[in-house]
């Protein structure tokens, strides 16, 4: 009795979370499972500065929002629930790093870590609710998808295998082998699953059965992960390619190859608006049109842009190796808004209604909103 209402209730919350659309949460550190990177909030006018919480421990991690609440890991492993004041609700330790960036699904928090483990806690009080382990670290952030009543936790490993456990009970379903690290975030979208490698392949895959439906070949380190929407994927490579697929015909519908002094692409590009917005190792920010790959503008930092932009309904979000977080204006890529954060910024940003949320490098949590 206790099990089936526990079934059905996970069902519930997973039919909810799934059908989310951006705004008072952002579960997934892009904001929604097809990892666009798209926030329906507009950003504050005035954004300042409202309150900081240093973990004492450099982080990688990106943070993520569910209720009100804050979640990240830091590199020494401990994984945090801050509360929107700035309070810590818990702390707990993993016993590996905690590079990838969490993912919220229901009361569930997955989090995966550098001993190759995808470690389940209870988000309310941090338990640990169960473990599962791979042959090698974890670095992207988990993914869930749901066809019927079917459900499935999926990552990434460097043991060459895309895996999906059951999100209640962390029991295997299957795993994809590739040829390489897995490195980015399985993106989920339409009964698909989208993800890169090490190994220079996209693949897509059937979430039920975990069978590889089809590859593209690249030929270049995917360090990142597609971002989709509709029938197109696009992604950047290590040598600073990037490409929109046609995933129906199989066919690069534009590809802008790296020019010169190109850098490689870290980073998810944000999708939205007719415009694909990426950040490059060149230390530049460029946008182009989404359908075509036309470049409209490009932005340029004192530092490496390792970590994914924002797209909002008033600007793009973004943070660089420069220590700098900021604002720029979608149309035309002019500055609106930029803050000294004292630290390189490589995390991707967390928004959600009239606040936004980053971690430095030198593990501090930093929440903007209007004062």
């Amino acid at each position: 009795m206790n099990q089936l209402f526990l079934l059905i209730f996970f069902s519930a919350l997973s039919l909810v979370s799934l059908s989310q659309k951006p705004g008072a949460d952002w579960p997934v550190f892009r904001g929604t499972y097809n990892l666009t990177g798209y926030a329906a909030s507009a950003l504050p006018a005035a954004p300042a500065l409202l309150w900081s919480v240093s973990t004492g421990e450099g982080s990688k991690s990106s943070p993520v929002i569910s209720d009100g609440i804050i979640y990240f890991g830091n590199l020494k492993g401990n994984v945090y629930a801050v509360s929107p004041e700035g309070k810590i609700i818990w702390k707990k330790e993993t016993g590996g790093t905690a590079e990838s960036p969490p993912m919220i699904y229901g009361d569930y928090l997955f989090i995966g870590g550098g001993d190759g483990i995808m470690r389940a806690f209870d988000k309310k009080t941090g338990r640990l609710l169960w473990s599962y382990s791979t042959d090698n670290q974890i670095v992207g952030s988990a993914n869930i998808w749901s066809a019927g009543k079917s459900t499935g936790l999926i990552f990434g490993s460097y043991d060459y295998y895309l895996h999906c456990v059951d999100p209640l009970t962390g029991r295997l379903l299957w795993k994809l082998e590739t040829e390489n690290y897995v490195n980015g975030t399985p993106a989920v979208m339409n009964n698909r699953i989208v993800f890169g490698g090490c190994d220079g392949m996209v693949r897509i895959a059937d979430p039920l059965t975990g069978r590889e439906r089809n590859r593209f070949e690249t030929g270049g380190y995917i360090a990142a992960s597609p971002a989709i929407s509709g029938e197109r994927a696009w992604f950047g490579d290590y040598d600073g390619n990037l490409y929109c697929l046609d995933m129906i015909s199989g066919k690069m519908v534009w590809e802008v190859p790296a020019g010169k002094g190109s850098g490689a692409i870290m980073a998810i590009p944000a999708a939205g608006r007719n415009m694909l917005v990426v950040g490059n190792e060149d230390k530049y920010l460029y946008c182009y049109n989404s359908g075509s790959g036309e470049l409209i503008w490009k932005f340029r930092t004192n530092g490496r842009i390792t970590g994914s932009a924002v797209i909002t309904p008033s600007g793009v979000l973004f943070g660089s190796m420069d220590g700098n977080v900021y604002i720029l204006g979608l149309q035309d890529g002019g500055k609106k808004w930029s803050f000294n954060a004292g630290a390189p910024v490589s995390s991707s940003p967390a928004v959600t209604t009239g606040r936004f949320y980053f971690l430095t490098e030198d593990g501090r949590l930093l929440a903007f909103g209007t004062k």
